[in-house]
């Protein structure tokens, strides 16, 4: 069914002069008393109109006895603002709008990634309301904002579980440490990230996990998944010194080459260098990692340093 969406009565001329005035004065584009409401509100009601007249349109060639029955208000709910909508109504209740369906009070795909998008940024349910509502004007429910939210897990799922390239030639494993709250108590957590670089050359993101803390165990059990979809060989992996990760890498690709990272490695050298020589330090070992050789490396005159403590 195609939609007409007749504005012609709608002086877009004056609303542009009006809403220039009002930009001019202060007043938000959005909210409760946003500029762009009346417009999203004449569109949205003109398209039902459409809408009713290609229904209407229907069922006269269905020879079905059907006309227009008034209007239904509703408070509808947007990214930008709250307002009335006015739908048509039809004397059978046949009539069943896509634009804004009977019972909607939100339009979910705009409102919907705006609360997606702050859930990401970690925001509570209840500070994503508090939000909405003094940006937009939006009363929206902790248990709304949990139904939307809730529509991330199928789509994370899926993508955790994704089939993977067979061969990459570079894969980067690393985990992040980090303090979060926990039944009251705060605690540590490990956050395992697996950056890979497949054979275009384009980054890709083949997995992140979460555990109590790094082990070679759990990277045991990664890197297992890893091989149960569908790697089957990795060229290059660059991870840190942590005991007993380049076992558990050599059990599940062992014809994997081992490349400690630099950044660790250099991370570790400054343990044993006091903070007001690490700077000095720095300059003279980045002569030797960036070496292009082990001869030019161990050719470096780097000075003896008195601080060292091993």
């Amino acid at each position: 069914m195609t939609t007409k969406i007749d504005l012609t009565s709608f002086d877009f001329n004056q609303f542009q002069k009006e809403a220039i005035d009002k930009l001019k004065s202060g007043q938000s584009l959005t909210g409760k008393e946003g500029i762009l409401t009346p417009l999203i509100k004449e569109i949205l009601e003109a398209a039902l109109e459409g809408e009713m007249d290609a229904h209407l349109s229907d069922c006269k060639i269905q020879e079905q006895c059907n006309r227009r029955n008034g209007k239904l208000k509703k408070t509808l709910k947007t990214a930008t603002g709250a307002f009335e909508l006015e739908t048509p109504r039809d004397r059978e209740g046949s009539f069943e709008p896509e634009i804004v369906k009977k019972r909607q009070t939100v339009l979910n795909e705009s409102l919907d990634n705006k609360v997606l998008s702050l859930y990401a940024l970690g925001m509570s349910y209840e500070a994503i309301a508090e939000h909405l509502a003094d940006m937009y004007g939006l009363e929206v429910s902790a248990a709304k904002i949990s139904l939307i939210t809730d529509k991330l897990m199928p789509i994370i799922t899926q993508w955790r579980h994704r089939p993977l390239e067979a061969v990459y030639p570079i894969v980067f494993l690393d985990a992040m440490h980090f303090k979060v709250r926990e039944d009251g108590k705060v605690i540590s957590k490990a956050f395992y990230s697996i950056l890979a670089i497949n054979p275009e050359g384009r980054k890709d993101i083949l997995g992140l996990y979460l555990s109590e803390a790094e082990g070679a165990h759990f990277w045991l059990g990664v890197l297992n998944d890893l091989r149960a979809r569908g790697v089957d060989d990795i060229l290059i992996t660059s991870i840190d010194g942590l005991k007993g990760f380049l076992e558990a890498i050599a059990q599940v690709f062992p014809k994997a080459e081992i490349q400690l990272c630099v950044v660790h490695q250099i991370r570790n050298s400054l343990k044993y260098v006091v903070s007001r020589d690490q700077k000095a330090f720095m300059g003279d070992l980045k002569q030797v990692y960036k070496a292009t050789s082990k001869e030019l490396a161990d050719g470096f005159n780097i000075p003896a340093w008195p601080h060292l403590t091993f």
